[in-house]
């Protein structure tokens, strides 16, 4: 696999949508000062740079849903989770695209 698709995906089509009405655990990973310009509703806000001292935050959950600006930041935040054995991780890209779906 690739850096940039390890990054951003490996661009199987996921919906978001179906994960999300699973009830997914959305996590903002932008600073709290762009989260809060706006965000999708129910998410939390963990920044990319504290996401390795919240692994515990991350465990136990049926699914993950990791987006920020542009989908750069997610990628790595879900590169992050997945080195620490947290597999079922989504990169839903820009925070728009994941507001859409639950607001």
């Amino acid at each position: 696999m690739s850096f940039l698709s390890n990054l951003f995906g490996s661009g199987n089509s996921v919906n978001l949508k179906d994960i999300i009405e699973q009830g997914a655990f959305l996590v903002d990973v932008r600073e709290p000062g762009e989260y809060a310009g706006g965000s999708a509703k129910g998410a939390v806000n963990i920044p990319l740079g504290t996401v390795p001292s919240q692994l515990s935050k991350f465990k136990n959950k049926k699914n993950i849903i990791v987006f920020c600006k542009s989908g750069g930041r997610s990628g790595q935040a879900k590169a992050i989770l997945e080195a620490n054995g947290i597999t079922n991780v989504v990169n839903g890209g820009p925070w728009q695209n994941v507001a859409q779906l639950t607001n």
